[in-house]
């Protein structure tokens, strides 16, 4: 069974930044919604809302991306934002992956009723524009990221942070 790639949308309704997986999370959308989020932060917005009603699953890249903007605004990696990250609609193989990795608190779960019926009015899709380094490299921080917030994931993730960190040594090395 093949799974849709993943598309990501965004839009921002009473100062509520609000994006949309549709299909996968994975780290192919990563590196933008990163981006994305990292721009929002700048310009002073700190609540954030993730419609995963259409989401299937979430990658570990995805999934370390997240956990690293939820570690963010609620002071687990830094002086705290004072922002939220709601997580409207995930599905059981979603938040058990979240709560297996030790990630779970990071996150506000709410379902449809709790939403706001007119975040999703002007999403926009994002289009992706990451490179293979800049993916290379949030696969590596996503990693690292999930390992530093619970070290009970130092195991599952050290071969692949090794393996995505030669990874791109070598893309860096190609472009030299």
């Amino acid at each position: 069974m093949t799974s849709s790639p993943g598309s990501l949308f965004v839009c921002i309704a009473d100062q509520v930044v609000v994006f949309k997986v549709a299909g996968r999370a994975s780290f192919t959308i990563s590196a933008d919604f990163k981006r994305v989020v990292h721009e929002m932060l700048q310009r002073g917005y700190r609540k954030f809302l993730l419609d995963l009603s259409e989401c299937l699953i979430m990658d570990s890249t995805f999934l370390g991306v997240l956990a690293g903007a939820g570690s963010k605004l609620s002071g687990r990696s830094e002086p705290a934002n004072g922002g939220t990250i709601e997580l409207l609609c995930a599905n059981a193989r979603i938040a058990d992956l979240l709560e297996n990795l030790g990630v779970a608190s990071l996150f506000k779960f709410i379902s449809l009723k709790e939403a706001r019926p007119q975040i999703t009015a002007a999403l926009q899709l994002i289009p992706i524009q990451a490179t293979r380094e800049e993916t290379s490299r949030t696969c590596l921080e996503a990693h690292l990221t999930l390992m530093n917030v619970n070290p009970a994931n130092v195991p599952r993730f050290k071969d692949v942070t090794k393996f995505i960190a030669e990874d791109l040594e070598k893309i860096k090395n190609q472009q030299s």
